[in-house]
């Protein structure tokens, strides 16, 4: 099953007391670019989840947000810097009995001072962190897959009704071809009849210049190209993921044929039925776009 380049999912989950979420989100980009913000004290996971990234997904621009709230979990300690706090108190109590002023500091404004606590966080459990969080965000996959499988099959389902227009439009170009070369044949006779009033027509000269016309116009090489390029693209989108790329190739063939066609026929229903052509393979190359 064909995916979508376009994607979100998201996962929560608890890591040893710390309530972890798990967010992604993905657009078009010719290669896989993955990109994960995450906490700095936890920068050690960023390789592990761009690896598990890369595991399920083959193109497109991917986001990784990872928020971890700590606020439930007992991991910070406030330690006394007892040295400092101590020389603080001795130095206010020199400054009061020098100078004969009130030593009123207490609690509050020692604490204000730098250094006096120090805050700390309990090391992190690397691997326990590593491997609970594979699991959430194994959790934020399925949701960001099951969504692009989802815009995939709607994706697929209107390449395929632009190719039905296309084969119909090859078949009418392949009726058309033979009668521009017959309505060109008349044409010529009427105009060398009007020109040569009492001169006999000559058929030898005439059916030359049709054959010259018929083999400047023929078109039948380029319309085969194109029902093949229909058949690539129809067994690509049955064949599951990673086609976004050839099926923008084979789009680009599909216009080289097209623009040789309108360049080739000079016959006005053909040229209409050729712009309608170019228009669906447009259509289908926007959508190609967002495929994987």
């Amino acid at each position: 099953m064909i995916s979508s380049m376009t994607g979100y999912g998201s996962a929560k989950g608890t890591i040893d007391k710390l309530e972890v979420s798990v967010e992604l989100r993905s657009v078009n980009s010719r290669f896989l670019d993955c990109s994960v913000k995450i906490p700095r004290l936890y920068a050690f996971a960023e390789e592990q989840i761009k690896s598990q990234i890369q595991s399920c997904v083959l193109r497109g621009k991917v986001d990784v947000y990872v928020n971890i709230d700590s606020f439930m979990a007992d991991d910070v300690t406030i330690k006394l810097n007892e040295p400092l706090a101590q020389a603080y108190i001795e130095a206010f109590k020199m400054v009061s009995e020098k100078f004969g002023v009130e030593n009123d500091v207490g609690i509050t404004a020692l604490s204000r001072l730098q250094d006096v606590f120090v805050v700390e966080k309990k090391e992190v459990d690397a691997d326990l962190f590593l491997r609970e969080l594979k699991a959430i965000l194994g959790q934020a996959l399925e949701g960001f897959n099951a969504m692009r499988r989802k815009e995939g099959e709607k994706l697929r389902s209107f390449i395929i009704s632009r190719l039905d227009e296309i084969d119909r439009l090859i078949n009418e170009i392949e009726k058309r071809s033979p009668e521009s070369v017959r309505e060109y044949r008349q044409k010529l006779e009427r105009r060398i009849a009007e020109m040569l009033v009492s001169v006999p027509i000559d058929e030898a000269r005439i059916l030359t210049e049709a054959a010259i016309f018929a083999d400047k116009v023929a078109v039948s090489e380029e319309l085969v190209r194109l029902s093949s390029h229909v058949a690539q693209i129809r067994a690509l989108l049955e064949t599951g993921r990673g086609v976004g790329r050839k099926l923008d190739f084979i789009v680009q063939e599909l216009n080289r044929e097209a623009n040789t066609i309108g360049s080739k026929c000079c016959d006005l229903d053909i040229t209409h039925m050729v712009v309608d052509l170019k228009a669906e393979i447009e259509k289908i190359r926007e959508q190609a776009q967002n495929i994987e």
